[in-house]
């Protein structure tokens, strides 16, 4: 039985489309597709209403969260769960998103700033509940103190605090420009 050398490249050719398209179908389940669909998102107002304007918080922020013994596998993890990996967190007029982009994990809400307070809500994973926190932001560094936050048996407050979050931003025009500046692993 003889095979064409066309019939073995129309073969090669199928089998290379049909890679494509599957590999396609699963690409869309990357940390980085479930950022942009979540940007794409707004909160659902449970309890407190979105207040629609810019504040000192607003911008991108990532941290690296330290592995804290092993971990385990699970069907429903606890959310806030502060997992190891790169976590990314943006503020914008009065909502948030935040992703863990090593297990995908996300979230969403709203918050408002009082001079150096912000209160989170309207979090899917605790839709009762509100986290007060203080927070400074110094050098480009974000750091968040938990005054109160029950959400998540406590895990939002201290995953949010456990380490300081880097600014996503450059620290000026030029930098901004030339992309000459030390940008945080995790950033966009």
């Amino acid at each position: 039985m003889r095979v064409s050398v066309f019939t073995i490249i129309i073969s090669l050719s199928a089998f290379t489309l049909v890679c494509l398209s599957w590999t396609s179908a699963f690409s869309d389940n990357t940390s980085e597709s479930k950022w942009d669909e979540l940007l794409k998102r707004e909160p659902f107002i449970y309890t407190v209403p979105k207040v629609n304007k810019e504040t000192s918080i607003d911008g991108v922020y990532v941290k690296k969260a330290l592995k804290h013994g092993e971990m385990v596998p699970c069907r429903r993890c606890p959310d806030w769960l502060a997992n190891p990996g790169i976590w990314r967190i943006y503020f914008n007029r009065g909502a948030y998103r935040i992703i863990n982009t090593s297990t995908g994990w996300k979230s969403i809400g709203t918050y408002i700033v009082s001079k150096d307070r912000i209160l989170l809500s309207n979090d899917p994973s605790c839709i009762d509940d509100f986290g007060l926190y203080k927070f400074l932001i110094k050098d480009r560094v974000l750091k968040f103190e938990v005054i109160d936050d029950p959400c998540a048996i406590e895990l939002r407050g201290s995953n949010l605090s456990e380490a300081p979050w880097l600014s996503c931003y450059p620290p000026n025009e030029e930098a901004a420009i030339t992309e000459h500046w030390p940008k945080p692993v995790g950033c966009r």
